[in-house]
């Protein structure tokens, strides 16, 4: 748990945590005093405990709720989270009180003192010995190198320890670790490597055999309503549960969110898991809760457990956040404004082939560049997605070393181009399924007109496929189908990584044009490029046998484009257009393979799902259809060449 993720989501995530705890708190003690001791005269003192319970609302269980529906890097994914987090340290005071109170009414107040003093002294043994202790074994452990075993071994026994000290003091056996996870750093290499140690064994064996032993404790034919204290239980979870709804609803419609998106929240807040399950069993140990009463506790963890997700998939569409109201692309991004870039970064040998198409695409003082600089961290070690801005973050221990090499070189790209260029650099942490979450988010943010993805495979100097890496490649086709604005898929096949661009060569690049919108954006790309003095651009316009006298629309646009882009780089040494008739795909590719080694950088429009006869036939050997035919053509493994290929997509309409 990352305690500082509080900060970072502001008031609307203390205000919507502190009354989704209280609220229903405030009506679950109400009920009681008003009901329940009327009904419940020699019970009435297990009440308090009972309403505390049915409260709580627990990180780590909501954690893996937003993991398994995929939002747990969506805003709201991150907003619940934090007022989870909130909801999770006021549960656990409420609930060392409700245990001191029990242990002053049982015990008397000596007892209860002393565990009071026990609490405060475990609290003050983890801040000053414990937590700093932990930094020091970081310290200790060399960059790249995993944590002795030693001191896992040392953790494990702590966990052990602390659990049989929070029983022996009255408390349940789960605060003395909850609160050791918390001076634990989070991340790696300490958290991640406590995670990769225990979560497979707890996680497959120890959490299935613990839920089973709970399910053989109830008896579903002891829910029968034939008394009062199971009948205000009863009474008492319903009233719980809708206040709960109702506390987690106000603050965001208070803060103008979407009634669905607010719905969705509140219904989030109110899910139940294994911890409550925990906590009822806890209770039922002591009496506090009877067998009817934990029985119906565990039937309503099981209702709330089923429908809540699927409530939150029928309300909550995060894709509906990307939808682009406006036209945001480069061909629609007047002239002599900023263009605005948002490059995403994997490893670091993606940084030379990313900095040399910034450099290429030309940028000046009249026609800016901004480039947002996103570094892709696969989250390891901790339950909570981060993401860190580094132009406001404070330099920590946890923090300087995420993007190290990243903030170098970019921040050298910037430099190197003063006045023209400005650098944004962010890191996300999250996990492979949900990334797009955060490109997305990103991009609306920065309002960027392209998004710069890199390719999946790797090559290296030979031609040889170096790594690939699947994982990159689901990323980038879920980002081309829920992108904000155009998008472009950059594949290395050497030169871009291996060379910049210098007074002493030129950089030779083409444009292969054969029509339709996202041809027409990758020429606007390529037509910036014609203004650099070191870029020889040769934009090839494929054209279909018997169709050069078209008129249908997209023809037209398509023509008007192209004229548009000769005029204005009429008289240019460097900037040649040629026209190729074709009869079909056959044809094309015959063509491109006698010229491919001509080029350094090749630019064509992805044309998904685009029938055209100068591509006839070529879709039945397509290996990536997230490049469209051209793109996958030219980074066939059967074309031994070292031209990079830039692949884009404009901005599609979403409904």
């Amino acid at each position: 748990m990352d305690i500082g993720m509080i900060k970072r989501n502001g008031r609307n995530a203390l205000f919507t945590g502190v009354a989704s705890t209280l609220f229903p708190l405030l009506i679950g003690l109400s009920v009681e005093v008003k009901i329940g001791r009327l009904l419940l005269k020699e019970e009435a003192y297990k009440l308090p405990y009972v309403t505390i319970a049915h409260c709580i609302t627990s990180f780590p269980v909501l954690a893996l709720l937003l993991e398994d529906l995929k939002i747990l890097n969506s805003e709201l994914g991150r907003l619940s989270l934090s007022a989870t987090m909130i909801c999770d340290m006021l549960s656990l005071l409420a609930l060392i009180i409700s245990s001191l109170l029990r242990t002053y009414q049982v015990q008397g107040s000596m007892f209860a003192a002393i565990n009071l003093g026990a609490v405060i002294i475990y609290i003050f043994i983890l801040v000053y010995a414990i937590r700093p202790a932990m930094f020091w074994v970081i310290r200790q452990t060399p960059k790249g190198r995993s944590i002795k075993d030693a001191y896992i071994h040392i953790i494990m026994l702590m966990i052990l320890g602390f659990s049989l000290l929070s029983n022996y003091f009255g408390e349940s056996l789960l605060y003395g670790p909850f609160i050791l996870g918390l001076a634990i750093p989070d991340g790696p290499p300490l958290g991640s490597t406590i995670v990769n140690k225990f979560n497979c064994f707890i996680s497959d064996v120890f959490l299935p055999l613990y839920v089973t032993t709970c399910a053989m404790r109830t008896d579903l034919y002891l829910i029968k309503f034939d008394n009062n204290f199971m009948t205000f239980n009863g009474i008492l979870i319903i009233f719980i549960f809708v206040a709960k709804m109702l506390g987690s609803l106000v603050p965001p419609l208070y803060a103008k969110m979407p009634l669905n998106d607010a719905l969705t929240l509140a219904l989030l807040m109110s899910f139940k898991g294994v911890t409550q399950l925990e906590y009822y069993s806890f209770l039922n140990d002591l009496e506090v809760m009877t067998d009817q009463v934990f029985t119906l506790s565990c039937v309503s963890i099981l209702v709330i457990a089923i429908s809540a997700p699927l409530l939150v998939k029928f309300l909550y569409h995060p894709s509906r956040r990307y939808a682009g109201y406006q036209k945001r692309d480069i061909m629609h991004c007047r002239a002599n404004t900023e263009l605005r870039v948002l490059v995403c970064i994997h490893r670091p040998d993606n940084i030379a082939a990313v900095i040399k198409l910034l450099e290429v695409s030309c940028p000046s003082r009249e026609r800016p560049l901004a480039v947002y600089v996103l570094h892709l961290i696969e989250l390891i070690g901790r339950t909570s997605p981060i993401f860190i801005s580094h132009q406001v973050q404070k330099k920590t221990l946890s923090n300087s070393s995420y993007s190290e090499n990243v903030i170098l070189a970019f921040n050298k790209f910037e430099q190197g181009n003063q006045d023209v260029v400005s650098v944004n650099i962010f890191t996300s942490i999250s996990i492979l399924q949900s990334m797009h979450e955060d490109i997305c988010i990103l991009g609306l943010d920065k309002l960027t007109s392209l998004i710069v993805l890199p390719f999946h495979r790797k090559w290296s100097t030979d031609g040889i496929v170096e790594l690939e890496d699947s994982t990159i490649r689901t990323l980038n086709c879920s980002m081309l189908e829920l992108a904000p604005c155009s998008i472009g898929i950059l594949v290395d096949r050497g030169y871009l990584g291996r060379q910049m661009v210098s007074s002493q060569s030129l950089c030779y690049v083409a444009m292969f044009f054969l029509g339709g919108n996202d041809d027409r954006e990758a020429l606007a790309f390529a037509n910036r490029m014609a203004n650099h003095s070191k870029i020889a651009l040769t934009v090839i316009h494929f054209v279909a046998s018997g169709t050069e006298g078209d008129t249908r629309l997209d023809k037209l646009f398509d023509n008007e484009i192209l004229n548009l882009v000769k005029l204005n780089n009429v008289g240019r040494e460097y900037v040649i257009f040629q026209e190729k008739i074709v009869k079909d795909g056959a044809q094309t590719a015959l063509i491109i393979r006698g010229m491919i080694n001509e080029y350094d950088l090749i630019i064509v429009g992805r044309r998904h799902n685009v029938e055209s006869p100068q591509t006839s036939g070529l879709a039945e050997w397509s290996e990536f259809p997230e490049l469209g035919i051209m793109g996958d053509l030219l980074v066939s493994l059967n074309l031994n060449n070292a031209a990079s290929v830039f692949v884009v997509q404009q901005q599609q309409k979403k409904t």
